[in-house]
């Protein structure tokens, strides 16, 4: 136990979060189990540690983070390990990496049936359903989402501001003003394309090469959260691969599953499940129709960020599908989006219509009062006119 400790204050003393995110003011730190998903590379242990930094002095021994890739939980429970803790006075165990226990919902209901004044933070995969699949933790555990960086925080990180995040009822309805308060501090054109290309992982202010450290960490969400947490024989690796990769490189379009299928060698309906699962590690975004979901066929799929499109085949990167799918990704967290058959228009929580669309062919387009224009090129938008940066800003 001491030798945790001393890792512990170690790792607290040495983080230092270069962005406050938004999620540490969401979540109800109340609650006794807290579960924090996210995609590998979005800095869910630093947001661990960065909450043990704000709530408890350095050396309070009430609070302890463990890692469960730790050997040391091979041959001890985790039960074990928070009843001990708890006895020393523990009040909060922030448990990174949950999911390298096989049973570790099992354990952490035990812990929370058995040491009533314990509180558990622990972290995730994205790929984790943990009221779907585990019953046990139902009625007991809030979950919550971290996502990569928005816009607005990768712009806060490069210049020193403090922007903050609007809602989408606000930019619609006054984008122009934000614009009038946002460009006299910063100009975000200057800094949009650099983030479309690797500012939505935190680990690009490493001194590493990102686009094969962006490769590394796709990588192992196949072969660690998809494989290891969907249960599924190593001999299927290569298959997922390639069928990631055939996703990628055709573009923002509806996945044609039969070529799908015999390209990788299995089934239609191995196909869509495989789809499901590189969405649930957020490598890709599946948009349908109103009213469709899994397992019928989407309307597109595309990949959840922009980095992954620079990452996985730079050479063919289209500027329209990078900017629908800053659009999409930018409305994912709050908001559900899906696509109206026949035409590019994007319809998001069942009623509001949008078009992604460069700033100069809105000039050429016959422009409809009912559809919102989010235009890229430009910093300034009018009207049903909304420049497409300023969604970055919605967390």
């Amino acid at each position: 136990m001491e030798e945790f400790f001393r890792t512990h204050t170690y790792l607290v003393e040495h983080t230092n979060a270069t962005v406050r995110r938004t999620l540490m003011d969401e979540i109800d730190w109340s609650d006794r189990m807290i579960g924090i998903k996210g995609t590998r590379g979005v800095g869910k242990t630093t947001f661990l540690l960065q909450y043990a930094k704000e709530h408890f002095h350095t050396g309070d021994r009430q609070c302890l983070y463990v890692n469960m890739n730790n050997f040391y939980f091979q041959g001890r429970s985790m039960v074990d390990f928070a009843g001990e803790f708890y006895r020393r006075g523990g009040k909060v165990l922030l448990v990174d990496q949950v999911f390298k226990r096989s049973d570790w919902s099992q354990e952490l209901r035990r812990c929370y049936d058995l040491y009533p004044g314990l509180k558990i933070v622990f972290t995730g995969s994205s790929v984790m359903r943990l009221k779907e699949e585990n019953p046990e933790l139902n009625a007991i555990v809030k979950s919550y989402n971290l996502r990569g960086f928005s816009f607005r925080e990768f712009l806060n990180l490069q210049t020193g501001l403090s922007m903050k995040p609007y809602t989408l009822d606000e930019i619609l309805t006054g984008h122009e003003q934000i614009a009038k308060m946002i460009l006299p501090k910063v100009s975000p054109m200057k800094y949009f394309q650099d983030y479309l290309h690797h500012g939505f992982y935190p680990f690009y202010q490493e001194q590493r090469n990102y686009s094969e450290n962006l490769l590394k960490t796709m990588n192992m969400m196949i072969e660690v959260d998809i494989l290891l947490i969907k249960q599924i024989e190593l001999k299927y690796l290569t298959k997922i691969k390639k069928l990631f990769y055939q996703l990628a490189v055709e573009g923002t379009i509806a996945p044609n599953v039969s070529m799908l299928a015999q390209e990788i060698e299995t089934s239609r309906a191995t196909v869509m499940n495989y789809i499901k699962y590189l969405a649930d590690a957020r490598l890709i975004n599946m948009i349908y129709p109103e009213g469709q979901s899994f397992p019928k066929k989407p309307t597109k799929v595309m990949m959840h960020n922009t980095n992954l499109m620079y990452a996985i085949y730079p050479i063919k990167v289209d500027k329209q599908e990078v900017m629908e799918t800053f659009f999409v990704n930018s409305m994912w967290k709050d908001h559900k989006v899906n696509q109206r058959l026949h035409d590019n228009t994007f319809v998001v929580d069942g009623d509001l219509k949008f078009k992604v669309t460069d700033a100069t062919a809105v000039r050429k387009t016959r422009v409809s009062n009912d559809t919102y224009y989010i235009r890229y090129n430009t910093e300034i938008g009018f009207g049903n006119q909304i420049p497409l940066w300023m969604l970055g800003f919605l967390y």
